[in-house]
């Protein structure tokens, strides 16, 4: 699996960031969207529970989660949808081009069809998580994060591993 790279705008603040701002802590990538009714806030759930068994640890530790959605994902519900679940969540969003190279770099499947009609618009993605160490190197993937306790481990394991 590829290093992190990217280059997205940070909901929390509007900034252009790129994967060189998070070097130095453990990463936890996932792809999703705001109006996702189960895998998106359940993921985000999970890893909340996991970050707070993390203790002080979890300061090591920084979600980014990138809306496959940026036609109704706003910055500002970005940043409310992942402010909802921790201060260590980053919502990030890009523009269509953007975002299909980073799904294309983590072989990560989306796609949108778009509608007038909510009940219409759908919004497919891959539920997996990635996992980066403080160099920006891939260090685990999840397609179930489903274990809070799981998650904790090995977040743990990583923030250990990564000392010093």
């Amino acid at each position: 699996m590829p290093s992190l790279d990217f280059t997205l705008t940070r909901a929390k603040d509007g900034r252009t960031v790129t994967s060189k701002d998070y070097i130095g802590q453990i990463v936890v990538l996932e792809f999703g969207y705001t109006f996702c009714p189960d895998v998106c806030p359940t993921t985000l759930s999970n890893l909340t529970s996991a970050l707070t068994r993390l203790g002080n640890k979890a300061k090591a530790v920084r979600v980014l989660f990138v809306t496959v959605d940026p036609d109704r994902d706003t910055l500002d519900s970005l940043n409310l949808y992942g402010a909802a679940f921790s201060s260590q969540v980053d919502g990030l969003r890009g523009t269509e081009r953007q975002l299909e190279s980073l799904a294309h770099r983590y072989r990560v499947a989306y796609s949108v069809s778009r509608s007038k009609d909510p009940r219409e618009y759908k919004v497919m993605h891959s539920p997996i998580i990635f996992v980066f160490d403080k160099t920006g190197r891939i260090k685990l993937l999840s397609t179930n994060p489903d274990n809070a306790n799981d998650l904790a481990h090995d977040l743990e394991q990583l923030v250990d591993e990564q000392k010093g």
